[in-house]
């Protein structure tokens, strides 16, 4: 996130990275998993197989 920016930094285009400017797409496991009981788990074991599938979509109004 963005959480942490202070607007030391430019964009791209010539803005500010500010405060809460920025997100982040962490779509591997739930957030704090290994810490949350009632999460499922995200131990891998030796010889099992981790898969996962993400699909962005994204549009714009004008």
């Amino acid at each position: 996130s963005g959480n942490f920016l202070d607007g030391k930094f430019d964009t791209k285009t010539g803005g500010k990275n500010e405060f809460r400017t920025g997100f982040c797409l962490e779509t591997q496991h739930f957030p704090d998993s290994p810490n949350q009981a009632s999460f499922p788990s995200t131990e891998l074991k030796p010889g099992q197989k981790y898969q996962t599938k993400t699909i962005y979509k994204f549009s714009v109004k004008k």
